[in-house]
Order: C-alpha cells, then sequence, then structure tokens
C-alpha cells in the first residue's frame, strides 16, 4: 500500500465546497483507503472500503459517545439520541427501536403508507405540476404519525412534514438552512415532550404496543425511563427517519424518467426486482457522504496510525461507487441486486453492520420496505415529467434533484 497523503489544513472549507465529492476525491488522490486529514481542528483519518467498515463499527475500536458534532446532533439526531450512545446504554436503547419492527410492525407501516399514497394520489389528476419530493413527504408524515400513535389531524400533516424535512435537509449546512432546522427540531422536540407527558399523566391515550407508549414505558439501562425531552427526540427518530424517505422516492422517480425501461419490470411488481430496484437507488444516488466516530484509543489500520480521541470517518458515498466493489459503478443497473446476497459492510447508504445491535441505521429496514412498494406504486402512476431542472448537485448535503421532480398526472390515475 502507498504512504497514505497527509494533508495539513483543515479540509472544512473543501467538505462544505465539495460536498459528497470531497472524501472520495481526497481518497482517490491519496491512492489508498486511508487518508490523514483534519477536520474541525481535530485530527482526522478517513477509511474506505467493506474491511474498513468492519473496523469502524467494531465499539473496540471507535465510539460515538462525543462524536456527532453539535450542530448535527441539534438538527439531525438530537441530543441524548441513541446515535450518541455506545455499549451497554447503546444496546438498551436500540432494543426499543428494534422492538417496534418485530411482529409484522415494518408491514403494518407499509399498509399505512400504501393507503395515504392512494388517498393523496387521487386529487394529483387535475392540479397542473405536483412535486413528487414535497407530496411524498405528506404522505409518509400522515402514514408515519398513524402508525407510531401520534395523534395528528389532517390540517396538521403540511407543517409537520415540511418540519421533518426541514431537520433532515439542514444537517450537513450552515445559515438558514441550518437554523430552520434547528428551530423545526426546537418545536417538534417541545410538542412531542408535551404528548410524552400526557400519556404518562393518563391525559392523553394512545393505542397500546403503538410507538408513543413504547418510548413513553421505556427504561433505559440504569433502570431509569427517559425524561421527556429525551423521549421526545427518540420519538422523532422513528417518524423523521421515516420521512426521509422522500429523498429515496424522488430519486426513484428521477431513475425512472432517465431509465424508463425499468418502468415495465416494476409495474409488473416483482418483488425481486422491486427490492433490487430499491437497492439500487441507494446505491447510485447521494444520500449520507461519510460517518464518523471517536477512536477509543490509539490504534493502527492499513498501517496509518490513529491517535485516541481522533475523529474517524467512514466513506460512504465512495464505497457505494467503487468499481471493486460494483462494477460500472456510474451506471444504474437494478439487476445487479438480483438474487444477491448482500453483505453487512458491503452496501453501505445508511451505514454498515448489525442494525439489530450496531451502529447502523435501525431504520434502513424501514427505508428498503417502503421504497420497494413505492417505486411499484409510481411505476403504475400515468404521469408526464414536464420541463424542469433535474440536476442533483453533489455540493449540497443531502442533495436531491433541484426541482424536487415535477409530474403531472394524467386523469385515469
Amino acid at each position: 500500500m502507498q504512504k497514505p497523503r497527509t494533508f495539513r489544513l483543515d479540509d472544512g472549507l473543501p467538505l462544505a465546497l465539495h460536498g459528497y465529492a470531497w472524501l472520495p476525491d481526497r481518497l482517490r488522490r491519496a491512492g489508498a483507503d486511508v487518508l490523514r486529514t483534519r477536520l474541525l481542528g481535530l485530527p482526522t483519518v478517513a477509511l474506505h472500503g467493506p474491511e474498513a467498515a468492519r473496523f469502524f463499527y467494531d465499539e473496540r475500536h471507535v465510539r460515538r459517545q462525543g462524536a456527532i458534532p453539535g450542530p448535527v446532533r441539534s438538527t439531525l439526531f438530537g441530543h441524548h439520541a441513541v446515535h450518541t450512545l455506545d455499549g451497554t446504554a447503546h444496546r438498551v436503547r436500540k432494543a426499543l427501536f428494534v422492538g417496534l419492527l418485530v411482529n409484522g410492525g415494518i408491514d403494518g407501516l407499509v399498509e399505512r403508507v400504501g393507503r395515504a399514497w392512494q388517498a393523496a394520489s387521487q386529487d394529483w389528476p387535475g392540479r397542473g405540476r405536483v412535486v413528487l419530493f414535497d407530496e411524498t413527504s405528506r404522505v409518509l408524515t400522515r402514514a408515519v404519525c398513524d402508525w407510531t400513535g401520534i395523534p395528528l389531524t389532517p390540517a396538521e400533516v403540511p407543517a409537520l412534514a415540511a418540519d421533518l424535512v426541514a431537520m433532515v435537509d439542514g444537517f450537513g449546512s450552515v445559515g438558514r438552512r441550518h437554523l430552520r432546522a434547528r428551530r423545526a427540531r426546537t418545536r417538534r422536540e417541545n410538542w412531542l415532550a408535551t404528548l410524552i407527558d400526557r400519556v404518562r399523566r393518563g391525559e392523553a391515550t394512545v393505542p397500546e404496543g403503538s410507538a408513543v407508549a413504547a418510548v413513553a414505558g421505556h427504561r433505559d439501562a440504569d433502570g431509569a425511563p427517559l425524561d421527556a425531552c429525551t423521549a421526545a427526540v427518540e420519538l422523532l427518530n422513528i417518524i423523521r427517519p421515516t420521512v426521509a424517505v422522500s429523498w429515496f422516492v424522488a430519486f426513484g422517480g428521477h431513475a425512472l424518467h432517465r431509465w424508463p425501461a425499468h418502468g415495465d419490470q416494476l409495474r409488473a411488481a416483482d418483488p425481486g426486482f422491486a427490492e433490487a430496484y430499491a437497492h439500487e437507488v441507494r446505491r447510485f444516488y447521494p444520500f449520507a457522504p461519510f460517518v464518523g466516530g471517536r477512536a477509543v484509543t490509539g490504534l493502527e489500520w492499513g498501517g496509518v496510525r490513529i491517535p485516541a480521541g481522533a475523529i474517524v470517518l467512514l466513506d460512504l458515498y465512495g464505497q457505494n461507487h467503487d468499481p471493486r466493489l460494483w462494477p460500472e459503478p456510474y451506471r444504474f443497473r437494478p439487476e445487479r441486486f438480483v438474487g444477491r446476497e448482500i453483505g453487512p459492510f458491503e452496501l453501505v447508504p445508511q451505514g454498515g453492520g448489525d442494525p439489530r445491535t450496531g451502529h447502523r441505521c435501525p431504520g434502513e429496514q424501514i427505508t428498503v420496505a417502503l421504497l420497494r412498494d413505492l417505486v411499484v406504486r409510481l411505476a403504475r402512476l400515468e404521469y408526464t415529467v414536464p420541463e424542469q431542472d433535474l440536476r442533483i448537485p453533489l455540493h449540497r448535503i443531502p442533495t436531491r434533484p433541484v426541482d424536487g421532480l415535477l409530474i403531472e398526472v394524467g386523469p385515469t390515475a
């Protein structure tokens, strides 16, 4: 392996300027799967590849506690969230999320989303142009609140959807987008903390076995219930990632427009191809550029020393476009996933490892299930794609089609 290139200057500005391309480009120039640099004034080591992912998700090597920057906690995850924990505390809190997905939990959410999509799409014909991203966010908001047991009237859906989208849209930004995300999180944490307090006092009734009931009754590793603010954070960490599937649905529609031949196979509702299409959308299109943690102790990987406490980054976008893993990585080819067993450290749009116990996103199963269903529904919708800006700018994190994918739905939909 070539000696990794060291960048002495802080890479914060190049990251802000180049977005998703920053880390893959740096690693390509270094000619290695490991890179030393600096971020936020701290020594940083970036890693790439399945073996790097296996190393990164070993809690003996990399911890999350204290590793997520404050601006990201204040927008995307929330303070004291499961993402910020390690060891037993993380496993006990993670079990709360995993428990909600068993015994048909995901199927129940997919069913609700399907009904909400069907109801919403009946209103699209005759409206002229509709923004697929925006409409999907409202469908998902309505359905996930029903699934979790959060009381929500139809009139409240658009504002809540906008706030949930803002939390995701602002995590990788500064300025107006970031401030909008922080305000949205504060507003919704206060709203859900009040709901948790009312449920615990018996003033509000929620369905037995619902996410609200589970979070309100959960006890952490120390045996104590979550305080109302942390409970609100974790409720948001159920509904916010679900609404974030709007990004992937817009990407799925973008792919259908660029490569319409896949539409026939999706309309046939072949479950194997629909799932393969969902995986290829997640691999091909950009979502999270990388994930980060802190070195637990002095480490070494690939012959490179990693100081204790250093930031450790795992390259997600670059790995999902690595020709060593994905032949012709910049071609959209869902068939690459048909019949393929995906290793836990290969396809990493939402992290790697075991989602039941590790730090891999617990909502990944939901993402795949929802996307698999919604791309079939979208393919069966009679619509045209008018002139618009279909670019997906890689300097913007998170990115999406500039116009959100405008569609005009025909009267037979």
